[in-house]
């Protein structure tokens, strides 16, 4: 009865509620910056859709490793071992200096092949400038990130929030001043979209740092960290469940990145609308991801106590909040189709392009949130070699053939690429319900 779960929604929404707003918070900047950026120009709207589609595959390699975190500290503080919490945070910041760094460096050397993926001259060259700003970007980043996985682990999620909300409004002003020149400074465009980005990510680590000090909790644990030692076979346990995340994360933004490149290939109007359109997805999305990245923690924390009952009502209650959430948002899409996009161009081309792909994003808002929900569930088991598998079918063996396929042989054009995404989220979401039935009855047999 739906009575029954009541208080599973109470819960889950009082942990997920900051880590919504985070993930609303990071994805409302990002909105904007479309929108300023679609104000200078719809080439430059252009170069930052090609930009952000390759940053943002490495990005989400070096966040899925972090992930591993918070299922792990989930189940030491379930089962009330603080020296096992301590060093898994240990550990984690030890992996994520030698991590980060390596992944800075790579997408600083890609920003010099960017020239051969086939885009128009001019994206190209605004797109490199702008790449690299974000590739120093990167390092606080995700520094932010394994912080904020500590955290979430913890069960404390409202200083990432906090965090997130200063630097997002960091971001916006800075935008403001730098794109358009304001204030006495030169109007520098879509760089000054980059610079803006880069200052406010620097703030993210910093801020966030402070905030748990002042958390009697996380102060506690931070003080045993200097206690226990780092281990190569703590950090191998990490990647045990980290790699494959990072692994499925990168397959899936895979998708939507060569959908980018693919839509460079047609045009520079048609790559400006993928990015809005994509962008308001993205948003949709990150607050499912938010009410997911909840469920991970409570799902693990539940196994830690072996409260399998309530476990399962845990994962029940989100797949239902989630669904509900992505219904209402597909019926917006639909309804506000035309009005969207005027919020980020003027371009009557990109405005009306931008509207046909929002449809199709309509139509996989449901399959979007129930994948995103289930792994989210599947990560609180530290289940994440078969999802990673899972998705190399869903993405690369349906999806991208499947977008490739209607665009150019079917001749459906940039709707034909997003058809590969309804294709390849459907897929996912259907397999990945099916591994959270099989795991939970796996539970239940012990």
């Amino acid at each position: 009865m739906l009575s029954d779960y009541l208080i599973y929604y109470k819960r889950l929404l009082k942990l997920a509620f900051p880590l919504v707003l985070t993930q609303a918070g990071q994805m409302v900047v990002q909105l904007v910056d479309n929108a300023m950026v679609g104000r200078v120009g719809t080439t430059e709207l252009a170069a930052a859709s090609f930009a952000n589609s390759i940053f943002v595959v490495i990005m989400v390699f070096g966040l899925g490793i972090f992930l591993g975190v918070t299922p792990l500290i989930g189940h030491a503080l379930g089962a009330k071992n603080d020296k096992r919490v301590a060093s898994i945070m240990k550990n984690s910041l030890v992996l994520s200096l030698f991590l980060v760094t390596i992944l800075t460096l790579l997408t600083w050397s890609l920003s010099w092949f960017m020239h051969l993926m086939g885009q128009p001259e001019l994206v190209w060259k605004m797109a490199i400038p702008y790449f690299r700003i974000l590739a120093i970007s990167l390092l606080p980043f995700l520094l932010f990130m394994v912080l904020k996985q500590i955290g979430e682990g913890l069960n404390n999620t409202w200083w990432a929030m906090i965090a997130t909300i200063l630097s997002n409004v960091l971001n916006v002003a800075l935008n403001y001043v730098l794109i358009f020149g304001k204030m006495g400074f030169p109007e520098l465009g879509l760089i000054g979209a980059g610079y803006a980005t880069l200052i406010s990510r620097v703030t993210m680590p910093i801020l966030l740092f402070v905030g748990f000090m002042l958390s009697k909790k996380m102060r506690h644990y931070f003080t045993l960290v200097p206690v226990v030692k780092s281990s190569i076979k703590e950090i191998k346990r990490i990647l045990d469940v980290g790699f494959p995340i990072s692994i499925q994360l990168v397959i899936e933004v895979s998708l939507f990145a060569l959908g980018a490149v693919m839509m460079g290939w047609i045009g520079d109007v048609p790559l400006a609308a993928h990015q809005i359109a994509l962008g308001l997805a993205s948003f949709t999305f990150m607050i499912a991801n938010g009410v997911a990245m909840a469920t991970t923690i409570r799902v693990s924390f539940q196994l830690g106590l072996k409260a399998y009952n309530s476990m399962e009502k845990v994962t029940l209650s989100a797949i239902h909040l989630v669904l509900l959430y992505m219904l209402l948002c597909g019926i917006g899409f639909l309804v506000f189709r035309n009005q969207l996009p005027k919020i980020f161009t003027l371009d009557p081309l990109v405005i009306s392009q931008a509207a046909s792909l929002i449809v199709v994003a309509a139509l996989f808002q449901l399959f979007d949130g129930l994948q995103v929900v289930c792994l989210g569930v599947l990560r609180g088991f530290a289940d994440v070699k078969i999802p990673m598998i899972i998705a190399a079918i869903s993405y690369l063996g349906i999806g991208i053939p499947v977008s490739y396929l209607f665009a150019f042989k079917f001749n459906f054009g940039p709707e034909g690429i997003w058809y590969g995404f309804v294709a390849g989220l459907a897929t996912a979401g259907i397999l990945l319900s099916f591994r959270i039935r099989k795991k939970i009855k796996e539970v239940e047999k012990k």
